[in-house]
């Protein structure tokens, strides 16, 4: 018999040794550079907007605003202000950076659905195992308070406690605050103290260029005995500043005060707008200090990911008994199953019913080991099964071997009757026709 091959793997071209690494084939909408040392998210371009956005104005600064000031104060004091911006600008850069170029927190996905906590193998049905629906909603406690955890489709697993979703990098990610279209970035775990003090920062540098265009305004109005409006027109560069610097800080100024908020009462911002616990007990509030402890004092974890690791040739999955495993909580909602894939047919029963090597061939390749096993039978079993086809309580798009409803699917009741005849054939037996599949006697 003749039996398709299955599909040759390609490896990578840029790899010597054809084997791929973690961050290559990577599920979800991160941007990966250096070989996998800095990953981003799906929007990082509009880093280097943001980046122009703090280093244009800063650069204003030190050429029309701070060098005139060096020399205004004695013992070189002026140097200092120059000294200040730029390392406070550095400062604010790593830190956007450190935010947007690392792993927030993310969750390796699954390879298979968990198993549910009351699944006992040894239960069957009927000589079956039945199916398991996973539950879509748990339940743990935190500090004594309940806390119900989701179970997410696409990464196979029951997120824990603070974890969530995000829709724009596709993964999960452990103490999810949010994620921030200006670092490109989601923010979670493991960059919430990176990003919240790169705000700080900014917040900082915003209040000392704001401060010091006014000081270099007023020594010009004092220098000239002018007032300050004429002394305003003679430096436009320090106008155009003072302005840029009062609209940002009303936003990053903002944006700090809330983020203060949010750690004095160990909040996110995913929860303080999903969940609001305004009238209830914030389960992992600890205290104000704690609180900054934990953001400021606590060891960051390590990522769960190796970004750089080849990838591990994966045994081959072996066969489960028909009607066998586990359902997740959205099966049967669509044709497509829970990630990208196709809804569970009989035809995927039929593959499993099929040797180990046999089972791991496309859909194409079953249809072709169809036609072939079906091409062995004797004449009488394909003249027979025709005639089945026309029979009440068979439909006809399962029984007939033709393409109908654009499915090559063929019912269990066939399968086992074609199964039977051939063994009967073998033994020299025969097979009336004219009885129903359930009265032959074989």
């Amino acid at each position: 018999m003749y039996v398709v091959p299955p599909p040759s793997q390609k490896s990578d071209p840029t790899s010597g040794s054809g084997d791929l690494k973690v961050y290559q084939t990577w599920k979800g909408s991160n941007i990966f550079f250096m070989q996998g040392w800095l990953i981003f998210g799906p929007d990082a371009r509009s880093l280097a907007f943001t980046i122009f956005l703090i280093v244009a104005p800063i650069t204003a600064f030190c050429v029309f605003v701070a060098r005139r000031l060096m020399d205004d104060y004695p013992n070189n004091w002026g140097i200092s202000i120059m000294v200040v911006i730029v390392a406070l600008t550095l400062c604010d850069l790593v830190l956007l950076l450190l935010t947007s170029g690392r792993d927030p927190g993310i969750i390796p996905r699954n390879a298979h659905p968990p198993e549910p906590d009351c699944y006992d193998r040894s239960v069957e049905v009927g000589g079956q195992t039945p199916q398991i629906r996973l539950p879509r909603v748990k339940e743990v406690e935190v500090n004594g308070i309940p806390v119900k955890i989701k179970y997410c489709d696409t990464c196979m697993l029951y997120r824990p406690p603070r974890c969530s979703h995000c829709s724009i990098c596709n993964n999960c990610v452990e103490r999810f605050d949010h994620h921030c279209p200006w670092v490109g970035q989601c923010v979670g775990l493991r960059n919430y103290r990176f990003f919240f003090m790169f705000v700080l920062s900014t917040t900082l540098l915003c209040i000392f260029v704001f401060g010091f265009c006014w000081v270099y305004i007023k020594r010009i109005s004092d220098a000239e005995n002018t007032t300050i409006w004429k002394a305003m027109i003679k430096t436009p560069a320090s106008i155009v500043l003072i302005i840029y610097t009062f609209i940002a800080f009303w936003f990053v100024g903002g944006l700090t005060a809330f983020h203060l908020y949010l750690i004095s009462t160990n909040q996110t911002t995913y929860e303080n707008f999903r969940y609001r616990y305004d009238r209830r007990a914030i389960p992992y509030d600890k205290g104000v200090l704690q609180n900054f402890q934990e953001i400021f004092c606590t060891g960051i974890p390590p990522s769960k990911n190796n970004f750089r690791a080849k990838i591990s040739k994966e045994p081959l999955p072996q066969t489960q008994p028909v009607g066998g495993g586990f359902v997740s909580p959205s099966m049967g909602k669509g044709r497509d199953d829970i990630e990208m894939g196709r809804k569970a047919t009989w035809g995927g029963e039929f593959a499993a019913g099929l040797d180990h090597g046999e089972s791991q061939l496309s859909d194409s390749d079953i249809l072709n080991i169809k036609d072939a096993r079906m091409a062995e039978a004797s004449p009488d079993i394909r003249t027979h099964l025709d005639e089945i086809a026309g029979q009440p309580g068979i439909h006809p798009r399962r029984s007939s071997w033709g393409r109908q409803s654009g499915n090559w699917d063929m019912s269990p009741e066939v399968v086992a009757l074609a199964a039977r005849v051939g063994e009967q054939n073998r033994m020299g037996g025969s097979i009336n026709p004219g009885l129903p599949i359930g009265n032959q006697k074989l």
